[in-house]
């Protein structure tokens, strides 16, 4: 039986975007599986050193952030509720940045991943990035959704 994840989110304020915490583990995981999903508990969704987050999100077109009647307050509340740990990392303009190693593969659509300096690259279909703590922003300049798959890997800083 399928079903979606137990940490699944559509935002209200964010037309068309959605968030899901499919898996998490801790620093140190015991196999074999006892069959307790851990994603309930889960307090933040920025791993601590040697944890691990897997999430999908769907990103709708940039075009829902200029629409008229958007809220930015109201979507930053809903965010900080829905992806605790992360969302505070945002800054205004969409950067961010985590103390995690990110596997991010591009499941559908298409989308640009923005780096220091206006820097860009765009993203299709099954693409793969590597970031190493790196600032960023996902930018969605299509005229429809893109889904990624992220896995977060908590490191320590040296």
């Amino acid at each position: 039986m399928q079903s979606a994840p137990p940490r699944t989110h559509a935002f209200g304020h964010i037309p068309g975007m959605v968030s899901r915490l499919v898996w998490a583990t801790g620093t140190q995981p015991a196999l074999p599986f006892d069959g307790v999903d851990p994603t309930p508990d889960i307090m933040g969704f920025v791993p601590e050193p040697g944890e691990t987050r897997f999430l999908v999100v769907t990103f709708p077109p940039d075009a829902v952030f200029a629409a008229p009647g958007f809220d930015p307050a109201a979507a930053a509340q809903e965010n900080l509720a829905t992806s605790p740990g992360l969302a505070e990392r945002f800054e205004p303009d969409g950067m961010h940045t985590t103390p995690t190693v990110d596997y991010a593969i591009v499941l559908d659509g298409e989308i640009w991943l923005e780096l220091d300096e206006g820097r860009s690259a765009l993203l299709r279909q099954h693409d793969v990035v590597v970031q190493n703590g790196t600032r960023h922003a996902w930018r969605n300049k299509s005229d429809r959704a893109a889904t990624m798959a992220f896995v977060l890997i908590g490191a320590r800083s040296v």
